[in-house]
């Protein structure tokens, strides 16, 4: 007469099975690390940046100004790589937020008028390989075309001349306000504080906030945030 004698697995089979998570719990762990180191290399570190913004809003075109200028960048940072941020609310209600990328992430100039277009806000001093203050600027001022320095000064103005051209506050009965000519029309064109602070910038007075914020694009990382007063 045989016995049979019975093998118990009921022991083994829980020890397979932790030794299986475990080699789980270790795949997952070296993909997860893995993975979150592939990303904080490939994530750019955030220059330090120093600047100084003033807006001005005296009612006519060439009291009325824009400027950001750059005390200190470290590194040198180049301005394709820099997004501007602004937004106000003016005494009467009127508010805007404006968001200014470089024309190699846009592809479109924000300036457009009878006599040219470009990219504002324009770039003069260092950083700025050439430049002029009016007529046909170069391509290397336009915003997304220079490179963030301390010296840089970020700069616009309203456009306008006299009744003929049209502009903003281009005579005594047109404070304040902008009138279409043979070089300006409203409804169609854009000058550089337009383009910068928008369209109905003008309701802005002296006393009124402007924030302006500049963000390093490879980063995320804000770089620049202040509130300015404007100025008349």
């Amino acid at each position: 007469m045989y016995m049979l004698k019975k093998t118990r697995e009921d022991a083994v089979s829980p020890v397979v099975g932790v030794m299986l998570m475990l080699v789980v719990t270790i795949i997952i762990a070296a993909v997860v690390s893995a993975y979150a180191g592939g990303l904080s290399q490939g994530t750019q570190k955030a220059p330090t940046a120093s600047m100084q913004c003033r807006v001005s809003n005296d009612g006519t075109w060439g009291g009325s100004t824009f400027d950001l200028v750059i005390l200190g960048m470290d590194p040198a940072v180049p301005s394709k790589d820099v997004k501007i941020i602004t937004s106000w609310k003016a005494k009467d209600g009127t508010n805007n937020v404006v968001t200014i990328t470089g024309p190699n992430t846009t592809g479109t100039p924000n300036v457009h008028f009878t006599g040219g277009s470009y990219q504002a806000p324009l770039g003069f001093g260092p950083g700025v390989s050439q430049s002029m203050f009016s007529g046909s600027y170069y391509p290397d001022q336009h915003f997304g075309n220079y490179t963030l320095v301390a010296g840089t000064r970020m700069h616009n103005s309203a456009y306008g001349w006299n009744p003929t051209y049209g502009g903003y506050g281009v005579d005594v009965f047109s404070r304040y306000r902008y009138t279409d000519g043979n070089h300006y029309a409203y409804e169609t064109d854009m000058d550089g504080m337009q383009a910068i602070l928008g369209k109905e910038w003008w309701h802005l007075r002296p006393g009124d906030f402007v924030q302006v914020k500049l963000v390093h694009i490879p980063s995320g990382k804000i770089i620049f945030d202040t509130t300015t007063v404007v100025e008349g």
